[in-house]
């Protein structure tokens, strides 16, 4: 009993935001692409500890929720909490601020859709950010638009990458419908993922070639089901615990698909195919033909492109699943003909995710009945989005060539 007591104790301590082991940090604190204009918190170190700073005279308690532990602020004389957390992983990250047992965003970060709520988000710098960094090469535009579902019967909206020299030139672009994980909205990709950067970079560098990229919101129908990639009181990727993520196709339940359990791809599907892709082949230069369309997505959007990919084989030339599970030529009735007309299946995991391991025998697999079956682990990151960052700029150089 003593042991166990010693154990609970420290558990609620470490849980509650004290850090026993916490060290003096480096005083080397910078604003972050995340910090609003003209504010100075939040700040990151080169530990990769997050500093942040808020007014709260009347408060007894401030927090920093981060990767699933939250840090005591200290107040000042003049009623200013300020505190940082211990090293985090490099990437971005959600975060909130609890003040006297409220979670609230921190009003000094800029606010990113996310455990389906607009809340806080941190960049920590990485050592290969240089293929997300704004760099002086053309630039595409990411446009927001909307468009009428006789599905929903109601207005949607859609964000639409087109790659530099859309507006000048008359040619027509394949085109990747690219889908979010659950909790998270269209807006993911564009803002958390960096999506037209990593398109920017690679199209300047060579790599690949221009093509549209289409973000809609799949969280349809999701009903009572748990949503978001990590809410702030989950376990931080990487800390050896696991992740807030739902089951991925051959990891468990399959979500979706012929003789799936709970489908998250059903009623997506009907607007994908009803209204989405017949909107975009009318008001934008896309060539409208399976060769020439791509479709993959983050977790739950990985799981939604299985599920259409496997009731619809000929509707896409290019599938990527990004932390959703693996795929299997067996999942194929007419096997045949679709390797005539598909091209790429792409797998990959963080490394520290727990599907790591099975992805690079489905991709040969796919490889041994004459489809290119491609894998990818990124290195040191769990379900979070520096995997699915890295996982687009490996997906992107395998379209459309």
């Amino acid at each position: 009993m003593k042991y166990r007591s010693i154990a609970v104790l420290l558990t609620a301590t470490l849980t509650g935001g004290i850090c026993l082991a916490q060290t003096a940090p480096v005083e080397d604190f910078k604003k972050t692409p995340t910090t609003q204009q003209e504010k100075q918190y939040p700040q990151v170190n080169s530990e990769r500890r997050v500093r942040v700073s808020i007014p709260a005279p009347e408060a007894q308690r401030v927090q920093l929720d981060i990767g699933g532990v939250k840090y005591d602020l200290k107040k000042d004389d003049k009623g200013v909490w300020t505190g940082e957390s211990a090293p985090q992983d490099e990437g971005f990250h959600y975060y909130q601020l609890n003040v006297d047992g409220a979670s609230v965003p921190d009003p000094g970060s800029l606010y990113y859709y996310g455990a389906s709520r607009w809340g806080s988000g941190i960049e920590i710098p990485a050592k290969d950010q240089d293929f997300y960094a704004l760099k002086n090469v053309p630039h595409g535009q990411l446009r927001e638009t909307q468009y009428y579902s006789n599905t929903t019967k109601s207005v949607r909206r859609v964000y639409i990458y087109t790659p530099p020299g859309y507006d000048k030139n008359s040619k027509k672009y394949p085109v990747l419908y690219l889908q979010h994980g659950m909790g998270e909205n269209e807006t993911g990709w564009g803002s958390q993922g960096l999506a037209g950067l990593i398109m920017d970079n690679l199209i300047a560098e060579g790599k690949s070639v221009p093509f549209i990229i289409v973000m809609e919101n799949g969280s349809i129908n999701l009903g009572g089901m748990p949503r978001g990639p990590r809410p702030a009181g989950a376990p931080r990727p990487g800390a050896g615990q696991p992740n807030a993520a739902p089951p991925a196709p051959g990891n468990g339940p399959r979500m979706g698909g012929p003789g799936g359990g709970m489908n998250f791809a059903a009623e997506f599907e009907k607007i994908l195919f009803n209204d989405l892709i017949p909107f975009v082949e009318s008001n934008f230069r896309v060539v409208g033909d399976q060769a020439h369309r791509a479709m993959a997505g983050l977790s739950m959007g990985g799981m939604q492109t299985h599920s259409i990919v496997v009731a619809n084989p000929d509707k896409f030339a290019y599938v990527g699943m990004f932390s959703s599970g693996t795929f299997a030529p067996s999942e194929i009735k007419d096997i045949d003909s679709f390797k005539k007309n598909t091209k790429v299946v792409f797998m990959s995991f963080g490394g520290r995710e727990g599907g790591a391991a099975r992805i690079g025998e489905a991709a040969e697999e796919w490889t041994k009945v004459g489809v290119k079956g491609v894998s990818y682990v990124s290195p040191e990151t769990a379900h979070e989005w520096q995997s699915w960052r890295r996982s687009l700029h490996e997906f992107a150089p395998l379209l459309f060539k």
